[in-house]
């Protein structure tokens, strides 16, 4: 079974985010969605939240998981025995950054491959950042996010940003 991560703190998971996972599936048997634990990264939902709103989302496709980690995402890879990244590419300086996290991963576990799937066009702009801010002054985001995450931003409140 070809088995990959798709880490990211998904605060809140987009369609972008979205449409990178459906293309991961179309080259992996199962794709892990791996929420990152971070002290020094302020989010809007809990780790807990994010995990349970991916779980609904994901809850009928048996060939995705959702999971969180703190630590080394090698480690979880590791230790789930699992060899191969998604990460995905917005032509908005993302490549650097990613390049350099993907050569220190494959130092650490020279197991580990990177997969990189560039966004379609209509996802070019998007973060999860920007549909926060763009939320947060009361324009509309269906667009933007998946029906169920909707839900759970209106739930937070838009004073929550």
């Amino acid at each position: 079974m070809k088995k990959a991560i798709y880490a990211g703190s998904f605060d809140p998971f987009t369609n972008g985010h979205y449409h990178i996972l459906k293309r991961a599936l179309n080259l992996f048997d199962e794709v892990t969605i791996l929420v990152g634990k971070s002290p020094s990264k302020k989010t809007l939902f809990t780790d807990e939240e994010r995990v349970t709103m991916l779980n609904e989302l994901f809850k009928d496709q048996k060939n995705v998981k959702v999971d969180s980690f703190y630590g080394l995402l090698v480690e979880y890879a590791k230790q789930n025995d699992i060899t191969t990244l998604i990460r995905g590419l917005r032509p908005t300086g993302d490549f650097e950054s990613e390049f350099q996290m993907a050569s220190m991963n494959k130092k650490l576990y020279p197991e580990i491959e990177t997969v990189f799937l560039m966004t379609v066009g209509e996802n070019y702009y998007l973060s999860s950042s920007l549909v926060k801010e763009i939320y947060k002054h009361g324009t509309d985001i269906s667009e933007f996010v998946p029906k169920n995450i909707l839900r759970w931003l209106d739930k937070k409140g838009r004073e929550a940003i």
